[in-house]
C-alpha cells in the first residue's frame, strides 16, 4: 500500500486544528520520471495516477481529496480565494497564492526547486499558500498573501509562516540578471548573494531571502525546512537538476496547509 511522506516545521505543527505537509517524492504511484508522489496534473504523467497520489496526500493530513484546492501556477503574484464554491480539482485559477477561512479546506501548490510558503494565522482561523519562485518572490507574491489573508481578518502579527524545501544557495547559480532584479528592489538584498564559482555568477539564497521578505512584512513567526531540493535526489523533484541533466520529463511535490472541520 502506497503512503505519502512529508515534513513539517515545528510552529505550524503546534498550531491547534492545523494540518501541513511539505510533501517528498517518496510514496505514490507514479512511476518513471515522476517517481513516485508527483502531484502536478500539468506535466505528461498519467493524470489518474497524479490524482491517486493527490489523494494519498490529502489523506495523510486527515482531509478527503476533494479538500485540497490547487492553482494554475504562472510565476506571479496574484492570489486566489477559496471561497463557500471553491473549484474542482485541476480547474485552479491562474494564480501563485490561495488563501481561505473556510474549515475543512486543503490549500496546495507545487513546485520543483522554487520555494512553497505556507501560512497560518490561527486566532482568525486563516490559512494561506504561496508558490514563491525568484520572480514572484521579488514580486511580491508574499506580501500579496499577507495581504490577502488580512482582507480575510487575519492579522500579521500572529501570523505563522514556513518556507519549506526549495533549491539551496550552494546548488542555485544565478546570472547578472536575476540579482540585477533582486537588488533594483532594494540594494540591501545583496546579502543573499554569495560569490559564484565562475567569473559573473552568484549564488543565491532563495529560502533565506523569502523568510527575510516575510519578517519585513511583520510576520510573527517565520520558520525555514533548510532542505535543498537539488542536492537531495532521493527525496526532492528539482527543475535544476532535469536542466544539467539535459532535459525531460519532471516531477512536482505538493506542499498543503488545511484546518479541521
Amino acid at each position: 500500500m502506497s503512503s505519502a511522506e512529508f515534513l513539517t516545521t515545528p510552529a505550524l505543527a503546534a498550531a491547534t486544528g492545523l494540518r501541513h505537509g511539505f510533501f517528498t517524492r517518496r510514496g505514490g504511484v507514479s512511476e518513471g520520471p515522476w517517481a513516485a508522489l508527483n502531484c502536478s496534473l500539468s506535466g505528461q504523467d498519467d493524470p489518474a495516477r497524479v490524482r491517486e497520489n493527490r489523494r494519498l496526500a490529502a489523506d495523510a493530513l486527515g482531509l478527503p481529496a476533494s479538500a485540497l484546492h490547487g492553482l494554475t501556477q504562472v510565476h506571479g503574484i496574484a492570489v486566489a480565494e477559496v471561497d463557500g464554491r471553491g473549484w474542482r480539482e485541476g480547474e485552479g485559477p491562474r494564480a501563485d497564492a490561495v488563501v481561505t477561512r473556510r474549515p475543512g479546506v486543503l490549500l496546495g501548490v507545487v513546485t520543483a526547486d522554487c520555494a512553497p510558503v505556507l501560512f497560518a494565522e490561527p486566532a482568525a482561523g486563516v490559512i494561506g499558500a504561496a508558490h514563491a519562485g525568484w520572480r514572484g518572490a521579488v514580486g511580491g507574491v508574499i506580501e500579496a498573501t499577507i495581504g490577502a489573508m488580512e482582507g480575510l481578518g487575519a492579522t500579521r502579527s500572529r501570523m505563522l509562516a514556513a518556507v519549506g524545501p526549495c533549491i539551496g544557495q550552494a546548488s542555485y547559480e544565478v546570472g547578472p540578471d536575476l540579482r540585477e532584479a533582486v537588488l533594483a528592489r532594494d540594494p540591501e538584498d545583496a546579502r543573499h548573494f554569495a560569490p559564484g564559482r565562475r567569473e559573473d555568477r552568484w549564488q543565491f539564497d532563495l529560502a533565506g531571502y523569502c523568510a527575510a521578505r516575510l519578517r519585513s512584512a511583520g510576520v510573527a513567526v517565520v520558520e525555514t525546512a533548510g532542505t535543498d531540493t537539488l542536492a537531495n535526489e532521493q527525496a526532492f523533484f528539482s527543475h535544476r537538476r532535469r536542466t544539467l541533466a539535459g532535459g525531460g520529463p519532471i516531477g512536482h511535490q505538493l506542499s498543503a496547509i488545511g484546518t479541521a472541520v
